[in-house]
């Protein structure tokens, strides 16, 4: 088997895409950043998921981005929005965020061996980051065979989006088909310490209507 990184957030998405590596026949490492985000519990989730789905591997690495805040996932002084998912980039975008996890991605695959690299990223029901663009992905791809000695010496690597171009109610219908427990994922943007889900923020919003859309029954435990 060939080793693959996975970025493993702990949600819905990420969760999915690990399932869909483990079916490609990739031996997962998983990545999960604790970047200082509002709460851990999706770190939590990401474990569960890890063991759940056979990764060869989970670490978790810190990494101090609210230091820099300027988004409501890492400022407690920036209110999460919770009134419905609006046009144009909101609050919840963490400047640089997915290069930092990418380029984190690609050290450990120079390290483990690992030609390719999944990640989670979706274009169809988002909260418009521009860093979840395909055109981005194949930018990124694009720099990592210039910058790493693996590429440089042969061993180019793929940067995998498999469900960048899917509705959020396709994601579930394919995990659902490869065995993932949603009910192990969170994906709210401020969950509890239990992980139970606010229900209002734009996460849960495009997931709960993505489980509706897919006539599937919500696993999801809500605060309300």
């Amino acid at each position: 088997m060939a080793n693959a990184v996975v970025l493993l957030s702990g949600g819905l998405d990420s969760a999915t895409v690990l399932a869909i590596a483990r079916e490609a026949r990739y031996d997962c490492y998983c990545l999960s950043i604790d970047y200082g985000q509002r709460h851990r519990a999706e770190l939590a989730a990401a474990a569960r998921v890890a063991h759940a789905l056979g990764a060869r591997e989970h670490r978790v690495t810190t990494l101090g981005l609210a230091a820099f805040g300027g988004s409501a996932l890492t400022d407690p002084r920036i209110a999460v929005p919770t009134t419905g998912v609006a046009a144009g980039i909101p609050v919840t975008y963490v400047p640089a965020r997915n290069t930092i996890l990418l380029s984190l991605a690609l050290a450990w695959a120079e390290v483990v061996g690992a030609r390719d690299i999944f990640f989670g990223a979706n274009a169809v029901d988002y909260s418009g980051y521009p860093d979840c663009r395909p055109e981005y992905m194949r930018a990124f791809e694009t720099m990592a065979n210039l910058a790493t000695k693996a590429a440089v010496e042969g061993a180019r690597l793929t940067l995998h989006t498999p469900i960048i171009e899917l509705s959020k109610a396709d994601i579930i219908r394919r995990g659902r088909a490869l065995g993932v427990d949603y009910a192990s994922t969170v994906s709210c943007y401020q969950a509890d310490a239990e992980g139970r889900a606010c229900g209002l923020c734009d996460s849960c919003r495009l997931r709960k209507a993505g489980f509706a859309s897919a006539d599937v029954a919500d696993p999801t435990r809500y605060k309300i």
